[in-house]
């Protein structure tokens, strides 16, 4: 656990993890068959129908703001996810909690598909990656879909045991909603 105090210590750390190189060796494999030795987490959400429902979705995840709506303070090397750019992820209150470094690996900004994944950096309470697709089907219904895999990174978060999984599906489900959020109150066209 790193204690933080504040944004200037936040945007300090986005340049300590701007050098260092993702934990694991199965960079991408969120965009293929998850890879053994890993715990796998795959949720979906429906998020309604429509064009203008699928571009704020996708604007939500692609613009850090599900991260910042889920409850997390962010501190990124773009304003958009891109290939090769870092963020640092906060999640408590105050000087506690919990510091998640991260490096985007792919990136998808097609006319129906829409994400990113990034992988862990060293100091991430886990090893792995995990995604965040946006797509809308030849219906028009539009789905959110988070895909991980990941394995305790160190010795702390593997004594934490289930604690570490409970995390991630807390913040998942805050990202789901998050996403459902910026989709809803999407205006009608």
């Amino acid at each position: 656990m790193t204690r933080l105090a504040g944004r200037g210590r936040l945007e300090r750390e986005l340049g300590r993890y701007q050098s260092t190189e993702p934990t694991y060796p199965d960079l991408g494999a969120t965009r293929a068959e998850l890879p053994a030795g890993y715990r796998h987490l795959r949720w979906a959400a429906p998020l309604g129908h429509g064009r203008a429902v699928f571009e704020a979705a996708a604007a939500a995840v692609l613009e850090w703001r599900m991260h910042r709506d889920a409850g997390l303070e962010v501190a990124a090397t773009s304003t958009r996810a891109e290939v090769g750019g870092t963020v640092v992820l906060w999640l408590g209150r105050g000087p506690l909690g919990l510091l998640a470094a991260c490096r985007v690996v792919w990136v998808l900004d097609e006319t129906d598909r829409s994400g990113f994944a990034y992988g862990t950096l060293p100091g991430h309470p886990e090893r792995g990656e995990e995604a965040f697709v946006v797509e809308r089907a030849a219906d028009d219904a539009v789905r959110f879909t988070v895909t991980a895999f990941s394995r305790p990174g160190g010795l702390w978060p593997t004594l934490a045991g289930s604690l570490i999984w409970r995390v991630q599906h807390l913040i998942t489900t805050r990202y789901l909603r998050a996403v459902q959020m910026a989709a809803v109150s999407t205006p009608r066209r």
